[in-house]
């Protein structure tokens, strides 16, 4: 008789096979973010516990032994982020049953050592299934498991401190006056507008100051919503922990595995600039794969969303702030499938509209009272632009000389009555030392140099 494996059996079979050692679960995966300590879910001991019924199960491995081919049973359990015992063997028994699914070989100790396939009718339902719902992939969690989970691990922003924010943006070079409006608005954890000339660092400014989210969230793979799959995991903005959710282990004291179907994050930024469309804002039915995407907002939940170059989206202004007048004051974003029916999501995130124009010109006097803070990201005085071009040279390697430097303001700032923009020095000295490099002259400030640069950046701004 075949036996039932526990966890550890699975665990050590597919290490042995794929070359992973042993390794614990990151300390820090049990205690992450701010505020209330999240807990990492146990693994569901049953179908039931997953919140997941039994034919949705049953659906989903068919489609991933349609799309795969032959597995072992433990192969399933780590494509599907669930346990064998109570889950996916309870699945494979009822397919079994139904003639749906045979055993093609394996280890005849172990039943999570077998390898399955489907049948003729598996393959049938397979087909039949993929057409209207074709997510295959880690099981998903329930809406009600997510919205609870993230009400685990509220963001706390008011622990933004004076000190918090001066750390987090480090060397960034940021005029006291607009320091002392930025740390009240971050504070606040309320959406805000930051305006200003292109280069004086808007989006580096946001960048630094989510890093003042200390710690970290859990986040799932997918959601299931009526019965519908919304793919939420986006390797493309969501940094993953390395290891916290991948070794299935027992811990020391006996505790049951940790649920899979969740994975540990730093707390997402996320940028989107003029490529913003209106329908990027709503659950998105992929026609060719059949299940539906997160929309950026729901991928940030957690964290912040950055709406850059705010104004010159493939939506309006006023289309744009429509949409989200009820999510910003609510913190909840209404979508609606097509079967009719409308779900609410969680809308746990800090919007941050960055614009080089005047927030009055985008959007009228009521929108802009739902955006309390408009903070403008003005150009460096000559000081900054100085502390800036000294921390530059540090950063490309070059030895400042204060000499230059003063040639360079003189001669193609004051004379050619050139404003001063943050970014310059990054992108100067950067071309000088591609020139430098190109013509075998040695990299060191020159007016030569420097003028060939100005050359090259300038010359249509």
């Amino acid at each position: 008789m075949a036996t039932r494996p526990n966890f550890d059996q699975i665990r050590a079979m597919l290490a042995q096979n794929k070359g992973e050692e042993d390794e614990p679960v990151d300390d820090a995966a049990g205690q992450l973010g701010s505020g209330k300590t999240p807990v990492i879910p146990p693994a569901p001991g049953s179908i039931r516990e997953t919140g997941l019924n039994e034919t949705f199960l049953e659906n989903l491995l068919v489609k991933m032994l349609f799309r795969r081919g032959q597995l072992t049973l433990g192969q399933c359990c780590v494509e599907l982020r669930l346990p064998f015992p109570g889950v996916v063997e309870d699945t494979y028994l009822a397919l079994k049953r139904e003639m749906l699914l045979e055993v093609k070989g394996g280890n005849d100790l172990s039943t999570v050592g077998l390898r399955v396939a489907l049948t003729n009718e598996g393959m049938s339902r397979a087909k039949t299934v993929l057409e209207r719902e074709g997510y295959v992939g880690p099981a998903p969690v329930p809406l009600d498991a997510y919205k609870q989970q993230l009400a685990n691990q509220p963001v706390k922003w008011s622990q933004v401190t004076d000190e918090s924010m001066r750390q987090a943006l480090g060397d960034v070079v940021v005029s006291e006056a607009t320091l002392e409006k930025l740390g009240p608005a971050f504070n606040s954890g309320r959406s805000m507008f930051l305006f200003g000339n292109p280069g004086n660092g808007k989006t580096l400014i946001s960048e630094r100051m989510a890093r003042a989210l200390r710690g970290r969230m859990l986040i799932p793979y997918a959601i299931e919503v009526g019965g519908q799959v919304v793919q939420y995991f986006d390797g493309s903005y969501h940094t993953p922990v390395p290891s916290a959710m991948e070794r299935k282990r027992l811990d020391e004291g006996g505790s049951p595995p940790i649920d899979t179907r969740w994975i540990v994050i730093e707390r997402p930024f996320l940028i989107v600039g003029g490529e913003l469309k209106l329908a990027h804002l709503d659950l998105t039915l992929d026609p060719s794969l059949m299940y539906y995407t997160a929309p950026v907002q729901l991928k940030a939940n957690g964290g912040v969303l950055m709406i850059d170059d705010f104004g010159r989206q493939q939506v309006s202004p006023r289309d744009l702030l429509n949409r989200w007048i009820v999510p910003l004051e609510k913190r909840l974003d209404y979508h609606t499938l097509p079967t009719g029916l409308q779900v609410a999501m969680p809308f746990e995130v800090l919007v941050i509209f960055s614009t080089n124009m005047e927030p009055k010109d985008l959007v009228d006097e009521a929108f802009l009272r739902r955006i309390r803070y408009k903070i403008e990201i003005g150009d460096p005085t000559e000081d900054d632009f100085r502390r800036i071009f000294r921390t530059c040279c540090g950063q490309v390697g070059l030895a400042y000389d204060q000499e230059m430097l003063d040639y360079l303001v003189d001669r193609h700032y004051f004379q050619e009555n050139r404003p001063f923009r943050a970014v310059h020095p990054r992108d100067l000295l950067s071309q000088l030392v591609d020139i430098a490099n190109y013509t075998g002259q040695e990299t060191r400030l020159t007016r030569d140099l420097l003028d060939r640069a100005v050359a090259t950046y300038f010359v249509a701004l």
